[in-house]
């Protein structure tokens, strides 16, 4: 797998989508971990009051002593949250239950869907002081099942989005909703928010169903569907009790290939748009 120009800058992805229970959570803490492993620098930002990232990172609560909500209220730095998980490179903003009373604290602030997008402005200003090979590359933000001032902070904040879809019925539900949802902070909050790609999750090649619904959002999505589908997996399951990212659980099981997968094609997309915006600017 070819590492990412560092070069090219942090990019910021929001791991989202407002129905739940689609992979949200599983994806943003194993494509940061094959992320990882290929070499890169990475930083998982849970921005869920569950707190399940940081659990499935290894970071268990009374290790929490800086977290998302101090970081949002102001109390803390986006840097000073940065905890490290067990593969090298790859760190973890945690997340407590504080962060579900956030909304009404900061519900009258005029800059309320800003403040995250504030706390990472922050962090690459200070990753200009590191040396290239210590900078971060990717943040991922997995964002809570719901569009609340948490999940449009997310948004506000990243450059593109990054869309789980689970293969099951219903998975279509929603998704003309989150398609709206990413228009509106477009034209509202973030100008340059789009869509990285769609990511099929929970897919058993063995069902009729799980088949149709692939096609079907690949109709949808297009050329931003990936071509990586994440099978539907009871090691991908059993991993985050362990308190472990997949690639550590279990290295050799198909969902850890798919995210290794996974990994290899964002860099590759990375890399094109990268290459596609140096031939605009020349």
């Amino acid at each position: 797998m070819t590492k990412r120009n560092q070069a090219a800058g942090l990019r910021v992805f929001a791991v989202a989508n407002q129905k739940g229970g689609v992979g949200k959570t599983t994806t943003a803490i194993n494509l940061g971990t094959a992320l990882a492993a290929a070499g890169e620098r990475v930083l998982v930002i849970d921005l869920d009051p569950q707190g399940n990232a940081s659990t499935g990172l290894g970071v268990p609560e009374e290790a929490r002593h800086v977290s998302t909500y101090d970081v949002l209220a102001g109390a803390a730095a986006l840097e000073q949250a940065m905890t490290p998980a067990a593969i090298p490179g790859l760190f973890v903003a945690p997340s407590t239950r504080d962060l579900a009373g956030l909304e009404p604290e900061i519900s009258a602030a005029p800059n309320r869907a800003y403040f995250l997008r504030d706390a990472i402005a922050s962090l690459r200003a200070s990753e200009l002081d590191r040396a290239p090979a210590d900078r971060l590359s990717y943040v991922l933000i997995d964002c809570p099942p719901s569009l609340s001032i948490l999940t449009l902070n997310a948004l506000a904040a990243a450059d593109a989005a990054l869309v789980p879809v689970q293969c099951e019925f219903f998975a279509l539900e929603g998704i003309q909703q989150l398609k709206e949802t990413i228009d509106f902070v477009q034209a509202s909050l973030n100008p340059g928010l789009e869509i990285h790609g769609v990511v099929l999750t929970m897919h058993d090649g063995r069902t009729k169903l799980s088949n149709e619904v692939a096609t079907e959002v690949r109709n949808f999505f297009g050329q931003k569907v990936y071509d990586t589908i994440i099978p539907r997996n009871v090691r991908v399951a059993e991993a985050p009790s362990h308190g472990k990212p997949l690639l550590l659980y279990d290295h050799t099981s198909a969902g850890s290939k798919a995210y290794m997968d996974l990994a290899a094609e964002m860099i590759t997309r990375e890399a094109a748009t990268a290459a596609a915006a140096a031939a605009k600017a020349a």
